[in-house]
């Protein structure tokens, strides 16, 4: 008997022997570094955390980690609303490739799968094919842009002038309800989880929408604030609201929506848009861009907008090494370096273009006016 489980062991030893680590182990402050998962590069699908404030920091995922492009054959484009028609450049060359009359047009939202654009015009929500450059019918409603859960289950549509939110179809937004609002809320993002829809009240407050309940589930104030732009931060913890009135960004606990901590940036900041790897958000204020870390919560030194004229972020390359921006007052759109702030792209397009939009963009679907997962 003896000998037979000497033998067992001997057998054992020499298939663990036999046998490599499936991952390399080194010592502390030994190995290599891995690079960072970018927005626009390749990244696993991350599974949201069901509670950020009890998430472990440690394996706490970027919300913004999942890259691909769900839209196919879809050319590189630029889209821009002027105020009287959608311009479409192509993103190589810059040069004009197509002009949809649309009175009113004012944001361009991607659709959920990525496959349609909606434009805000006059006549409400417009069907862009970005495939094709056609529109096609709007969908008559009075709210100012889209937003989409996560899950692709529903539609939701700010109306700030009646204080509510209008629930609707994904696809085609055919009208479903309507949720009512303690206040005229526009910019918002999506907690962690997909669950709640956080909306930013430019009288002062934040509320958070319950899609599946039809129902307000909280609500915070911001005494002397003046929110205009919201958005989660990467680790699901937190969101970030630009405040015009103070000149800076709100750092709420993405839970309770109680405030945590006020980063002053520059004067008029008015709205907020990540950096390709999720590092750092830019700041857009009356005058200037500041980014800000979101490590440190530190501002870099601002970066003047040209001509000192007021300014309307758009998004980031797919490169991650530009900022597109609209002056509605100068009618042109530019392009500031991600690193340097300097100035590498103006079009002077006429009009009163707003906030300029790329397609397709990197992501597995959009949730609204500049938001990807």
């Amino acid at each position: 008997m003896r000998m037979w489980f000497g033998i067992v062991a001997a057998l054992v030893v020499a298939a663990v022997t036999a046998c490599g680590a499936p991952v390399a182990f080194y010592k502390p402050g030994e190995g290599g570094v891995e690079p960072p998962v970018s927005l626009g590069g390749p990244g696993p699908r991350v599974t949201p955390v069901a509670s950020p404030r009890d998430a472990d920091p440690v394996q706490t995922p970027n919300v913004y980690a999942g890259a691909g492009k769900v839209v196919r054959r879809a050319p590189a484009r630029l889209y821009v609303p002027d105020g009287s028609a959608l311009r479409v450049l192509d993103q190589g060359t810059l040069r004009p490739v197509a002009w949809l009359p649309l009175p009113g047009a004012a944001a361009v939202v991607a659709g959920h799968d990525l496959r349609r654009l909606w434009t805000r015009d006059a006549a409400g929500l417009t069907p862009v094919d970005p495939r094709t450059g056609r529109a096609g019918q709007a969908v008559p409603t009075d709210g100012d842009t889209v937003y989409f859960a996560p899950d692709g289950s529903v539609a939701l549509v700010p109306v700030p002038a009646e204080r509510r939110v209008e629930i609707r179809e994904p696809g085609t937004l055919r009208y479903r309800g309507a949720v009512r609002l303690p206040c005229a809320a526009r910019a918002g993002d999506f907690t962690a989880d997909g669950a709640g829809l956080v909306l930013a009240c430019p009288a002062g407050a934040v509320v958070r929408v319950d899609a599946a309940r039809s129902a307000v589930t909280a609500r915070q104030r911001l005494p002397g604030a003046r929110p205009a732009a919201l958005r989660l931060a990467p680790d699901g913890r937190a969101f970030l609201v630009a405040d015009r009135a103070r000149g800076g960004v709100w750092t709420l606990d993405a839970a309770t929506l109680r405030p945590a901590r006020f980063t002053p940036t520059s004067p008029g900041a008015r709205s907020l848009t990540l950096s390709r790897d999720a590092r750092r958000v830019f700041v857009v204020g009356a005058r200037s861009v500041v980014p800000l870390d979101l490590a440190t919560g530190r501002p870099a030194p601002p970066w003047p907008l040209p001509g000192g004229l007021p300014a309307e972020a758009g998004d980031v390359t797919a490169d991650g090494s530009l900022l597109w921006l609209a002056s509605p007052t100068s009618g042109a759109v530019f392009a500031l370096h991600t690193t340097t702030g300097e100035q590498i792209h103006r079009l002077p397009l006429g009009g009163h273009p707003r906030a300029p939009r790329i397609h397709p963009h990197p992501g597995h679907h959009s949730l609204g006016p500049g938001l990807y997962r």
